[in-house]
């Protein structure tokens, strides 16, 4: 097929570059550079098979001859603000980048006839709980801006998927973690402690646990889900049944860079306003489809700690 990848530049966007690339596709990457980084996506820069196109989602005109000329079969949407603080202190920012980015990628694929979509959703849908969390959970109360803007897509990406008949696939993501990462947790400790080797200030009290996923195996996820799930509309979680706290995060980072520092916690049972301090998945829908994550939380926090720190 030729593909479309919005955020191809980025953290996940690159990973799903490689993994399409190797399955035999043509791609065409858009990414405006405010996060995704061209480095990320050098290797494959001159290719036969891949195009990279710098360009903002919103800009009408350009999009609209991006999509004309490419004939594209399928959109893999992951352009966003992934940046869950910067969102929160300007509500501006989720709109534009995570809402209105996905409204206006479903105006050109209407417009174009483009039939096959795939969009990178979040567990910030569901905001603060307690649950177990599967895809038909409810009510859905994000508190944060980036959930908000996310679940304000799922909502337009399901009503464009019946009403036009878009073949759509939702994966809903966990902490995702690994090489090319620009923020996040691993992101921040490494360069607090590159700061001050002695001392990490970690925001809230540690006990925060979550599950990560290491980024390789998210995208064997996607793909998976896309290959196998053949309804009109298809929504996943994807991740790891286990979960992290973050004080062991600290803790690994440390030990992994061979450090001996002290832990000093800010206190509360969150890092910041918007921030979930725990939430846990139920993978069961995706495990039926025959797909499982490879390695645990723990595994993916210090595989991307190793490879953050170059081991």
């Amino acid at each position: 097929m030729h593909v479309l990848i919005t955020g191809g530049a980025g953290f996940i966007g690159s990973h799903l570059c490689d993994a399409l690339l190797a399955k035999g596709h043509k791609l065409t990457a858009i990414d405006n550079l405010v996060l995704g980084r061209k480095e990320n996506i050098f290797h494959l820069l001159g290719g036969n098979d891949f195009e990279f196109i710098e360009e903002d989602l919103l800009h009408e005109k350009a999009m609209r001859d991006i999509f004309k000329n490419g004939k594209f079969d399928m959109v893999y949407h992951l352009a966003a603000n992934s940046d869950i603080q910067k969102g929160g202190k300007d509500p501006m920012v989720d709109y534009n980048l995570t809402f209105n980015t996905t409204f206006h990628v479903l105006q050109y694929m209407k417009e174009f006839g483009v039939k096959k979509f795939f969009f990178a959703s979040t567990s910030a849908i569901y905001g603060e709980t307690y649950d177990v969390l599967d895809e038909d959970y409810g009510p859905l109360r994000p508190v944060s801006n980036y959930g908000a803007g996310k679940l304000a897509s799922e909502a337009f990406i399901s009503a464009f998927s019946l009403t036009y008949q878009i073949q759509t696939w939702i994966t809903r993501f966990p902490n995702v973690v690994g090489e090319r990462f620009t923020h996040g947790v691993i992101y921040d400790f490494i360069h607090k402690l590159q700061k001050n080797p002695a001392e990490l200030v970690v925001l809230g009290n540690g006990e925060q646990c979550k599950p990560y996923v290491y980024v390789k195996d998210l995208v064997a996820g996607i793909l998976h889900v896309v290959e196998h799930a053949t309804d009109p509309y298809n929504v996943y979680m994807l991740g790891s049944d286990t979960r992290t706290k973050v004080k062991e995060i600290a803790a690994m980072v440390i030990e992994e860079m061979g450090l001996e520092a002290k832990i000093k916690y800010t206190g509360g049972d969150r890092g910041w306003a918007g921030d979930v301090p725990e939430f846990r998945y139920d993978l069961s829908k995706v495990n039926r489809l025959g797909w499982k994550a490879a390695y645990t939380s723990n595994e993916s926090v210090r595989l991307a700690i190793q490879k953050a720190l170059g081991k």
